[in-house]
């Protein structure tokens, strides 16, 4: 960080955080009573770039982040009980009165709306596709939540009535190097299939016949000690779960920029116009 006295200078230095945890730029902020913080981030691995908070304080006229620029493991802080509450990630049954999403989810491409739908038919996400599409990057109406640590799961309910020969609908641990196990639909037949991109192209790793409309994906993270695998499941009642395909080593990566978010897909490459209906997404928290 570096100080002056005018904008034009002359400016002093010094180092601000010197964590070997990984914490590193942001800003500070003051709150109405007085007390003062660094909003910082720490780098988690696959998990991505996690918000830190840290206390300052002022001496001689710098602030001084943490204990001696060292991020304290515990923090105190005043949480004030009559705000409303802030989610970052949550579960979602997909009811809605309006095509408008919680703000929980983020588009991984600027989406079409005229593709996707959670009106259509009523308590289901629907996507539809309307290009044809090499591989899950270039899928536009991905819809994405961020995992997190240090373990995490998440499943979903998928309906295929409306798939087309060359879809691929499902569910996905997704950064450059993904993993995913969805539906694919081939010579009108359909196929329970786990995809692993990280060799540097999709290779499907498992394939087996589905004989059934609605089909149960669950994606299980484990960030625990910087292990950052993730492991696929299938289910064709919700209830009883097989593991499918292999654990997937997740790795951040620039390409992305972001940490692994759980991705709800559908694209298509032999023919447009299909779609695929989303019953809801359920996530939960697997810390020991």
């Amino acid at each position: 960080m570096h100080r002056a006295i005018a904008f034009d200078g002359e400016y002093e230095g010094r180092i601000a955080v010197d964590d070997p945890t990984g914490v590193a730029q942001g800003g500070i902020v003051d709150t109405p009573t007085g007390e003062w913080y660094g909003m910082l981030f720490c780098d988690n691995g696959a998990a991505g770039r996690m918000p830190c908070l840290l206390p300052v304080k002022w001496e001689d006229g710098w602030p001084i982040f943490g204990e001696n620029g060292i991020t304290p493991k515990n923090l105190s802080i005043l949480v004030h009980q009559d705000k409303s509450e802030n989610r970052i990630v949550s579960s979602d049954e997909f009811v809605y009165e309006s095509d408008s999403l919680d703000l929980v989810w983020q588009w991984n491409h600027n989406p079409d709306p005229t593709k996707w739908s959670v009106t259509e038919r009523p308590g289901y996400l629907r996507l539809t596709t309307n290009k044809l599409c090499p591989d899950l990057e270039a899928a536009k109406n991905t819809l994405t939540q961020r995992t997190f640590g240090p373990k995490c799961s998440a499943n979903i309910a998928l309906e295929i009535y409306g798939m087309k020969n060359g879809d691929i609908a499902g569910f996905a641990a997704f950064q450059k190097d993904y993993g995913y196990v969805g539906v694919q639909v081939i010579n009108d037949s359909k196929m329970i299939t786990m995809v692993d991109a990280s060799p540097g192209s999709p290779v499907v790793v498992e394939s087996i016949p589905l004989e059934q409309e609605r089909v149960y994906f669950r994606i299980d993270c484990d960030f625990k000690d910087s292990r950052d695998k993730a492991y696929f499941y299938y289910s064709l009642n919700g209830l009883d779960w097989n593991r499918i395909g292999a654990e997937l080593q997740m790795k951040y990566k620039l390409d992305h920029f972001v940490g692994y978010r759980y991705g709800l897909f559908y694209f298509s490459t032999e023919e447009i116009g299909g779609y695929a209906d989303f019953d809801y997404f359920r996530m939960e928290s697997l810390n020991e």
